[in-house]
């Protein structure tokens, strides 16, 4: 028996941080992101003779990953994001990974949700600080709000019309910066500041929380770019959680960036990673490129997922 299993990666525009437990159980939190086009990709090959599973799992060159047992069993995992990069690689790794091992396949959205939640508890049995929503956004895919309260989530999925999809798509530009970061150390400066009360900290997640909102309805309104002033407001409030969030090289390509944006935002938990812009103009659009190429950094050719987590089997 052959099972594939294949799930993507996440751009985040609006929440990021506010879905952590700390915050969340608390007041409840919200983001809003979108699956994009560059997948963790696996699958398992079970054989008559199975027994048990026994392996490893080890990253090889350009971000690939490869489980493989001689048990009865082989699990491979392969994918070319690199790493490091901010969009929720480890979680999409989590996800595809429960997939396999369900052997069967994901027919309705209720499956897809209840795979994320145990991807999510595989990390916090693990004593991995972080949030929920890659989990998710891998999971169901598209354009989507999150709000997060305790262990209840809840999804709701964007409708917008072609149009506004290819428009948001034509205006985005996502590149990696070629310095990755740990998100966890990142993750502990910033709840060290909330445990102890930074009114400035606790502020930001406030408007971290509240933007996921105003990007649902602006996107839904058909007004594109209003969401360029809410992804430069992420990247205000990432600052205001902790200096770590952000470095020199981040700060200078903003900057570099900034006559042809509307606005932009390190993704996930910022420090390096990939960067998410969203162009003023197609003229705009690509200058942004020519000078982001400039600067040597990999751009990806950003475009949406609305499948989310797929399985077959064979």
């Amino acid at each position: 028996m052959l099972i594939k299993s294949r799930a993507p990666v996440r751009v985040d525009f609006a929440g990021a941080w506010t879905d952590v437990s700390y915050f969340a159980d608390a007041f409840g939190g919200a983001t809003l992101n979108a699956a994009i086009q560059f997948h963790v990709r696996g699958s398992l090959d079970a054989h008559e003779d199975e027994q048990g599973v026994a392996g490893k799992l080890v990253s090889g060159p350009s971000g690939k990953y490869k489980a493989i047992s001689d048990v009865g069993m082989r699990v491979q995992y392969e994918s070319t994001i690199p790493a490091g990069s901010g969009l929720g690689t480890s979680a999409t790794l989590n996800v595809v990974w429960l997939s396999l091992v369900r052997r069967s396949p994901v027919t309705c959205d209720e499956d897809r949700m209840q795979i994320a939640a145990l991807a999510y508890d595989i990390e916090k049995v693990l004593g991995i600080i972080g949030g929920k929503q890659d989990q998710y956004a891998s999971a169901m895919g598209g354009i989507n709000l999150f709000e997060f309260n305790g262990d209840q989530v809840r999804c709701h999925r964007l409708s917008l019309p072609p149009e506004s999809v290819r428009a948001l798509e034509e205006s985005l530009v996502l590149c990696y910066t070629g310095r990755s970061r740990l998100s966890s150390n990142i993750h502990e400066h910033v709840w060290g500041n909330f445990r102890a009360g930074r009114r400035e900290t606790v502020d930001a997640l406030f408007t971290l929380r509240d933007s996921a909102y105003q990007a649902k309805e602006v996107l839904e309104s058909g007004d594109i770019e209003a969401l360029g002033p809410i992804l430069s407001t992420q990247r205000e409030c990432m600052k205001a959680l902790h200096h770590s969030t952000t470095n020199e090289m981040i700060e200078e390509l903003v900057e570099a960036a900034a006559p042809y944006i509307l606005g932009g935002k390190p993704c996930g938990a910022g420090g390096g990673g990939c960067l998410l812009f969203m162009a003023k103009s197609a003229r705009d659009r690509e200058a942004l490129v020519s000078e982001l190429s400039r600067r040597r950094l990999t751009l990806l050719d950003l475009k949406f997922d609305f499948e989310g987590l797929v399985v077959t089997q064979q």
